[in-house]
């Protein structure tokens, strides 16, 4: 077998899993994931291990050197707050970071947030946010299910992921701002020698939006 040279972090399940693979064959590196339940796979080539693992823990991942490379959802880089180069954004899983409010409320600016309660899964960027905008609110932390927190007297808005804005409509919700944009991307490992990832090595081609290598010249 050819040594391991690469070891590539990526989400256990998930939307983020199927996609993750494709974009891995595309670069040339092929899995054969057999079960839910697989937490590690080599590719067919031999030289690259996959690690299936928990979203959220892929950046500490990368960050320590346990993987070279990882491929996640930029709201979760930006979340855990390690700073990780990113050598290609996919253009898949794309969603954006949001505060929502219910339908009928008064607030219709960020600086009414001032005081209030916002339920969220995304802490650490809403906290960033807030202070940018100078708001005092009450940041009411959630693992998950922050659309109802509203409907049941838990808080006065959200903060949370969105992708069609179907759900927020479901639970009587309407966007009140966008904090950031996300998608999956390609992070490396600081840790890395520069030279063997460098920025720009790996790019995204339209239409297919598939990834293949492509040295800088």
């Amino acid at each position: 077998m050819n040594r391991i040279t690469t070891r590539i972090a990526i989400q256990k399940d998930g939307r983020l899993r199927e996609r993750s693979l494709e974009a891995l064959k595309a670069l040339g590196y092929e899995f054969v994931v057999s079960n839910d339940r697989t937490l590690k796979a080599f590719s067919l080539c031999g030289q690259a291990e996959l690690l299936l693992i928990r979203n959220r823990d892929i950046p500490l991942y990368v960050a320590t050197g346990s993987a070279e490379l990882g491929i996640v959802g930029e709201n979760i880089v930006r979340e855990n707050g390690y700073d990780l180069p990113v050598l290609a954004e996919l253009g898949f899983a794309l969603c954006r970071l949001m505060i929502a409010v219910p339908a009928d409320s008064l607030i219709d600016d960020v600086d009414m947030l001032e005081g209030k309660r916002i339920a969220t899964s995304y802490p650490v960027s809403l906290r960033k946010f807030l202070a940018w905008e100078n708001v005092s609110a009450e940041i009411i932390e959630l693992s998950g299910s922050v659309e109802i927190a509203p409907s049941v007297g838990l808080a006065d808005a959200i903060c949370d992921l969105v992708d069609s804005g179907r759900t927020l409509r479901e639970y009587g919700l309407k966007p009140l701002c966008t904090i950031y944009e996300s998608q999956a991307v390609l992070i490396a490992s600081p840790l890395l020698n520069p030279a063997d990832h460098p920025p720009g090595h790996y790019k995204r081609t339209a239409p297919t939006s598939s990834l293949i290598p492509a040295l800088q010249t």
